[in-house]
């Protein structure tokens, strides 16, 4: 695969949840990477409450990675 990750650097917490986000389904491409399959798949997890909790947890474990990389967007007023 290509190298997408260029830093985990972001101006914003916005930003980082939503490379989060990027984290968690490139994750999901990494494991299974026919799209077929995966289109098949999701049906099914995308109305399972569990499923949905988990794929919740996945982000959320990315952005405390995104977030301590910027520093938790530390802006201390001098």
């Amino acid at each position: 695969m290509e190298k997408w990750i260029k830093s985990l650097k972001t101006d914003t917490p916005q930003e980082g949840f939503e490379l989060a986000i990027t984290l968690a389904q490139k994750g999901v491409e990494y494991t299974q990477p026919s799209l077929k399959i995966r289109k098949k798949l999701r049906p099914k997890y995308s109305k399972n409450a569990n499923s949905l909790i988990a794929a919740s947890d996945v982000i959320a474990m990315h952005f405390q990675t995104v977030a301590a990389a910027n520093n938790y967007w530390n802006t201390k007023a001098n």
